[in-house]
C-alpha cells in the first residue's frame, strides 16, 4: 500500500452475470466504501484503477459495479485485489477524531513518561474501541478520550495514556 493510498477493503465475490462484485469492506458502515471513487484495485503487484458506476448494500454484502467490468468473467478475475482510495478522498477529521491508520505506529507513553511501546493496531469491541501497544509486553488499552487516552500529538508522533504500566 502506497503511503498515500488508504486501505478500504477487497473484492471477495461475485454477484449475478452482468459483472457486479461483492466487497469486503473495512468502512463503517460498511456501504461508505461506495462514496470514494476511483478505486485502486492491487494484487501480486498489479494495480488498476477503477470508477464505480453503482452498488448496494445487499443483506450483509456490499456489491459494486465498476466501470468496464460488463461481464461475470471480468470479474471473476478481479476476485482477491485488494481496494485502496488515494488518502486525499477522506473527509478531513474534526479536532479530537483520528483514523485509526494515523494512530498506528505513534509511540505511547503514561502521563509520567514512562514508554509502554507502540500502537500496533486498533479493535473494534462494540462497547469502545481498544488500542493495541507492543512494548516489552502487549498491552490493550481502551480508546476513552480523555480518561484513558489524555493526548494524541501526531506531529511528535505520541499518545500519551493514563494507564498502570504494570497492566
Amino acid at each position: 500500500m502506497s503511503t498515500q493510498n488508504v486501505k478500504l477493503g477487497e473484492i471477495s465475490g461475485l454477484f449475478g452475470i452482468q459483472g457486479s462484485v461483492k466487497v469486503f469492506s473495512f468502512t463503517e458502515p460498511r456501504e461508505n466504501i461506495l462514496k470514494y471513487s476511483p478505486w485502486i484495485l492491487i494484487k501480486d503487484g498489479e494495480t488498476r484503477e477503477v470508477d464505480i458506476i453503482g452498488g448496494k448494500k445487499q443483506g450483509k454484502s456490499i456489491i459494486a459495479r465498476l466501470r468496464g467490468i460488463t461481464d461475470r468473467d471480468a470479474a471473476a478475475a478481479l476476485i482477491g485485489y485488494k481496494i485502496e482510495i488515494r488518502k486525499d478522498l477522506l473527509p478531513a477529521t474534526e479536532d479530537g477524531e483520528y483514523y485509526w491508520r494515523d494512530l498506528v505506529g505513534l509511540k505511547v507513553e503514561t502521563l509520567e513518561g514512562v514508554d509502554l511501546g507502540l500502537v500496533d493496531s486498533m479493535l473494534e469491541t462494540g462497547a469502545n474501541d481498544v488500542v493495541i501497544v507492543k512494548g516489552d509486553k502487549e498491552r490493550l488499552i481502551p480508546f476513552l478520550q480523555p480518561e484513558t487516552i489524555v493526548s494524541i500529538d501526531l506531529d511528535e508522533g505520541l499518545m500519551k495514556v493514563d494507564w498502570d504500566p504494570e497492566f
